[in-house]
């Protein structure tokens, strides 16, 4: 079954991905390699004298409108950027399930199937999530983890998200854009955050696409003790989804190499301040 609502909504999805890519304006070559889940998608772009990096991007958006957002990490770091499999981009439309460890293998399989045997990675929201199932299946693949707002670690009660229903439930009954802002503001909290190409993502996924609603599941915790990886994690104060009152502590609890940073005053689309940019990147860059 496919993810889009139609062909040509489908069409459009990856229109604007390739128009988002384009505004970097700078060489990149598409990768796809196979894994059992499916045909995946993988963006190779950036310094490709520097460190690898896997970087995962947010659920309902694309690898895209990431690499736009993360343009700080391009002339560092060799970057591998994956479309999530079963979500808008260029890999196969499987939907996995958000409970269970189905996506660490996945992404397991990725790095094994990109030649690396291990590899620094990014993840940020849903690609947090992803990356911390990765982290509890396969965390000898992972050689630094930087996670970003992320799900899995101890995500909000299904209450405490429920509001940011009403307004896509009047969206899809108007088709009035003010509730796609609306809605937009209930994660971004400042109307400075909705930038033209966010609010493009935005858009197109509700249009031309058939939203996942549910993030990847709270992992074991057991499970990821495990993990030995480096790891920097940060939260976001006003994050209705992954509030940092909960993620940071537990994170750095159960996690035996763990830094923590609270992104203060934002919600859960955070913009990076310069000083945060440069800890992701002095951070990946430590041996």
């Amino acid at each position: 079954m496919s993810i889009y609502r139609s062909q040509l909504s489908k069409s459009l999805v990856i229109n604007l991905y390739n128009a988002q890519i384009a505004k970097l304006d700078i060489p990149y070559k598409d990768i796809f390699v196979e894994t059992s889940f499916g045909r995946t998608h993988v963006v190779e772009i950036g310094n490709l004298e520097g460190k690898p990096l896997l970087v995962f991007h947010g659920g309902n958006s694309t690898s895209a409108y990431n690499l736009l957002a993360s343009r700080f990490l391009l002339d560092q770091f060799h970057i591998y950027a994956v479309d999530i499999i079963g979500h808008p981009g260029k890999s196969a439309e499987n939907i996995l399930m958000p409970f269970g460890y189905h996506y660490g293998r996945w992404a397991g399989e990725v790095i094994s199937a990109l030649g690396y045997e291990k590899i620094c990675c990014l993840g940020g929201s849903f690609g947090g999530g992803v990356l911390t199932k990765l982290m509890c299946i396969a965390p000898s693949k992972v050689e630094r983890a930087v996670l970003v707002v992320p799900a899995g670690i101890d995500n909000a009660f299904p209450a405490d998200t429920a509001r940011m229903m009403v307004p896509l439930a009047k969206y899809y009954l108007t088709k009035d854009d003010k509730y796609v802002k609306e809605m937009a503001m209930y994660m971004a909290l400042s109307e400075k955050v909705l930038k033209k190409d966010l609010m493009a993502v935005v858009k197109n996924t509700l249009d031309h696409v058939k939203i996942h609603p549910v993030m990847p599941s709270n992992v074991e915790m057991e499970r990821l003790h495990k993990c030995k990886a480096p790891t920097l994690v940060m939260a976001a104060e006003y994050d209705y989804l992954f509030p940092a009152r909960k993620v940071l502590p537990k994170a750095k609890k159960v996690l035996p190499n763990c830094k923590i940073h609270m992104l203060k005053g934002r919600g859960h689309i955070p913009p990076l301040h310069k000083r945060e940019k440069q800890i992701i990147i002095d951070f990946l860059l430590e041996e």
